[in-house]
């Protein structure tokens, strides 16, 4: 696939909370996919198989944060999802919209509002995530997340294309 196409593939459905210039974070990573998959697909087969120490950074997230009266999420279950709907909870997100090219999920609070959109078209798997702080707390808890968000996904992108292309060679 031409650099132009795989640009263009990656962003056809990304979902954000805002304008790029009002978002405190925002990060986007793709990979080719070597079979088509639909965004919710992606999601169950990226959190099948937790990554280590995940579970020890929610944690301790919940930890901290519950002393600043941020709800406590205790992470992602990793239970498989066949089916979610819009307003229905895929762990501690909400589904904003689900179909077979987009998956957007957020969670708000007083802190910071974030959503994650999975989008999945012309074979291009993509994982954006936007937030906006409102106050202090969340532009500080935002600190450690930034470089760790980044890191998770492209590590996830990574596990599932190498998932994706061994099921994909055993036929």
């Amino acid at each position: 696939m031409p650099p132009n196409s795989f640009a263009r593939a990656a962003t056809a459905r990304i979902q954000v909370l805002a304008a790029a210039a009002e978002l405190d974070f925002l990060d986007t990573q793709s990979i080719v996919l070597p079979v088509q998959i639909t965004p919710l697909e992606a999601w169950t087969l990226m959190h099948a198989r937790p990554l280590p120490g995940l579970s020890l950074a929610f944690w301790l997230r919940d930890a901290v944060s519950a002393r600043f009266g941020v709800k406590r999420i205790g992470g992602i279950s990793g239970r498989p999802h066949r089916e979610v709907q819009p307003g229905s909870m895929l762990d501690f997100f909400l589904v904003e919209a689900v179909s077979d090219e987009v998956l957007t999920l957020t969670v708000r609070d007083r802190h910071l509002d974030v959503m994650t959109c999975i989008s999945s078209a012309s074979g291009v798997l993509s994982v954006t995530s936007s937030v906006q702080t409102h106050n202090l707390f969340g532009r500080l808890y935002m600190v450690p997340v930034r470089p760790a968000h980044r890191l998770i996904v492209a590590i996830m992108l990574k596990r599932l294309r190498q998932d994706l292309a061994r099921r994909r060679a055993a036929g």
